[in-house]
């Protein structure tokens, strides 16, 4: 059998690309030949085409009542037995910073508040390249999308290339609300206003934006999803999968991505339900997955106790909530308690404690998936 220190960079090329990011990673110490071969573009353009699972998820603490930031990022991952809170991932940025989006391995940041105007971030926690992007004509009431395609990344590109769209609310002379999108360019490291407004009467619900077939998505307060494509600046209102009238209260929602398509997760008294967005035209949504209320306890009677029960009365708000979904894995709170579910084996794992992420954890936090890449920011 050949050793690997006898393969030449081919062989040794397709052998390491099997491997996951953070192996990969790892790797890089083994020998000054192997660290040049993993950083080669064209060696992250071939491991970029292996699909990678969630690694885990940034959160960051909100308050909802005023502006001020909380500066405690957390980083939870998904891949120990026993889940330990990071806390200081992101201590290779220059200052403290607020997170806004994540997209295929790359996080998109603001500096925290006091500073005005902001600086917005693009960087990598992986390899710990950032960049600072002009950030003039953002505005810290907007919420924002990273659109980056890992695909698209190709060897001969002298740097990666990536989109921010941010979508601001206004009202019209008629008291209706109207958002305007900008789009910021890597390529021209400029900000452009696009002509595309869309009226809606609802109200942006959860901040951070979902890339997901070639278009950026947010969730509304009502049974809307609003869509931008940052390619043909075209907008478009999505009805969620079931409108709010179907449920006897406010069921748990969000929105995520899994296979390159739109996920949508509803927890109700109909139980857990995943939704694949098949069609935005005419909105319609393929269930992908759904466990029933006693289902759901029953396999996971360790976490859930009479979970029907307390769905049915008012301060469900409190007990149980959903925050984000990537790639089959829902991240959610219990009661104390934060829990990853994965839909594919229907289990349940808990992950820290609330009060593990500081205080007001688990009032309006910013959840943000991360999934482990080597693209790089910049020059290699």
């Amino acid at each position: 059998m050949m050793e690997l220190g006898c393969m030449n960079d081919d062989i040794l090329m397709q052998v390491l690309s099997k491997l996951s990011t953070k192996d990969v990673h790892m790797l890089k110490c083994v020998a000054k030949e192997w660290h040049n071969l993993i950083l080669d573009r064209s060696f992250i353009c071939l491991q970029l085409k292996k699909t990678e699972a969630v690694s885990g998820f940034f959160f960051q603490a909100r308050f909802h009542w005023c502006d001020e930031d909380i500066n405690n990022i957390s980083y939870i991952p998904l891949e120990t037995r026993k889940t330990q809170v990071h806390s200081t991932v992101l201590d290779f940025l220059p200052e403290e910073v607020v997170i806004l989006a994540s997209c295929s391995g790359l996080l998109c940041c603001r500096s925290s508040y006091p500073h005005y105007p902001p600086l917005m971030y693009v960087c990598n926690p992986l390899n710990k390249q950032w960049m600072i992007v002009n950030s003039v004509h953002y505005s810290k009431s907007a919420s924002v999308a990273l659109v980056f395609d890992p695909f698209q990344l190709h060897k001969e590109d002298a740097s990666t290339n990536f989109k921010i769209v941010t979508v601001s609310e206004t009202e019209s002379e008629d008291e209706q609300s109207k958002f305007a999108f900008q789009i910021y360019s890597s390529e021209t490291g400029k900000w452009r206003q696009s002509r595309e407004i869309c009226h809606c009467n609802q109200k942006l619900f959860k901040k951070n934006g979902i890339f997901a077939d070639g278009s950026s998505y947010w969730l509304m307060d009502g049974d809307k999803i609003l869509m931008f494509n940052p390619e043909t600046e075209l907008s478009w209102l999505l009805d969620v999968p079931l409108p709010i009238t179907e449920f006897r209260s406010i069921p748990e929602i969000c929105i995520g991505e899994s296979k390159g398509k739109l996920q949508c997760v509803l927890l109700s008294e109909y139980g857990l339900q995943l939704w694949a967005l098949d069609d935005f035209l005419t909105s319609q949504w393929n269930l992908t997955c759904s466990v029933s209320l006693d289902k759901l306890e029953e396999e996971n009677s360790q976490f859930l106790y009479q979970i029907a029960e307390k769905l049915a009365t008012r301060d469900t708000f409190c007990w149980i909530k959903v925050f984000a979904f990537k790639d089959g894995i829902l991240f959610l709170s219990v009661s104390s308690h934060f829990y990853s579910y994965d839909f594919a084996t229907r289990k349940m794992k808990k992950l820290c404690a609330v009060s593990d992420l500081g205080p007001n954890s688990n009032e309006f936090p910013m959840v943000v998936p991360y999934t482990m890449s080597l693209v790089p920011l910049g020059p290699v």
